[in-house]
C-alpha cells in the first residue's frame, strides 16, 4: 500500500533535502509550498523546481497574506533584514509562521489520507526561532491528534522532523549522497528577483558555512 506523506516545501536548502528524506522512504510525496507575501519570493520559484527534481506527486501552493499581521522583516518591506549577527530572536521570525503552515498542511494530509507530514525544522544550525524547536514540535503533534477526524478515527498522524538534530553540513553530506540538487534552491532573505542570494543575510551565512564545513562546492548564485 502506498504511503502518502505531505512535505512542506519552502524551496530552501532544508526543506529540499527534507522532501528527499521522505522520497528515499518510499512515500508518495505531496509538497504543500505556502505563499504568505514573503520578501523572498523567488523561494516560491525554488519549491516548484524543487518538487519537479524529487518526483514529488502534487505540489500545491496555498496564499495567505502575512503581509496584513507583519513584526517581521519577511514580511514588512519597512524592516530590513539583519546583515550582521544581531542578539536574541532575529526580525526575520514570522510570528507564529510554522504554526500557519503545519495546519495547512495537517487540513491537506487529512483530505489525502496521509498519515506523515514532513517539516524541516532544524534546531541545531538555525536562526533561534522558538516554532523550529524540538518540543514545539512533540506539542504540535499532539494537537494534531486531539484536533482531527482522521486522528479521532484512530488514523494517528506523525509530524516527521528528519534533519532537526543534524547541523548544516551534515544536512548537506544527507542531501547530496540522496542527489538533491542545491542550485535548484533559494535560502537567502532578500534574493534578486532571479533567485540570486546576497551573501550577507543569516540565512546566507549559515548555508555558505555549511557547504564549507561540509566541503561540498557551493552552488549558491551570489550577486
Amino acid at each position: 500500500m502506498t504511503r502518502r506523506a505531505v512535505v512542506l516545501l519552502s524551496g530552501g536548502l532544508d526543506s529540499a533535502t527534507t522532501a528527499a528524506i521522505a522520497r528515499s522512504e518510499g512515500y508518495e510525496c505531496h509538497c504543500l509550498t505556502v505563499d504568505y507575501g514573503q520578501r523572498h519570493r523567488a523561494e516560491l520559484a525554488a519549491a516548484a523546481r524543487v518538487a519537479r527534481a524529487t518526483g514529488a506527486a502534487s505540489h500545491k501552493v496555498l496564499t495567505i497574506d502575512l503581509t496584513a499581521v507583519g513584526g517581521s522583516a519577511l514580511t514588512d518591506r519597512t524592516i530590513a533584514v539583519p546583515e550582521a549577527p544581531t542578539q536574541g530572536i532575529p526580525v526575520t521570525y514570522v510570528p507564529a509562521r510554522n504554526t500557519i503552515l503545519l495546519a495547512l498542511a495537517l487540513a491537506w494530509a487529512e483530505v489525502l489520507g496521509a498519515q506523515d507530514i514532513f517539516f524541516g525544522a532544524n534546531a541545531v544550525d538555525y536562526s533561534g526561532y522558538p516554532d523550529c524547536r524540538p518540543e514545539y514540535i512533540r506539542a504540535f503533534e499532539t494537537l494534531a491528534n486531539l484536533a482531527t477526524k482522521a486522528a479521532v478515527e484512530g488514523r494517528r498522524l506523525v509530524l516527521r522532523t528528519p534533519i532537526i538534530d543534524l547541523a548544516k553540513a551534515e544536512i548537506i553530506r544527507r542531501g547530496v549522497a540522496l542527489g538533491v540538487d542545491y542550485g535548484l534552491t533559494v535560502s537567502c532573505y532578500q534574493p534578486a528577483e532571479d533567485g540570486l542570494a546576497c551573501g550577507r543575510c543569516d540565512a546566507c551565512r549559515l548555508r555558505r558555512a555549511g557547504f564549507e564545513t561540509a566541503g561540498v562546492s557551493d552552488s549558491t548564485r551570489y550577486r
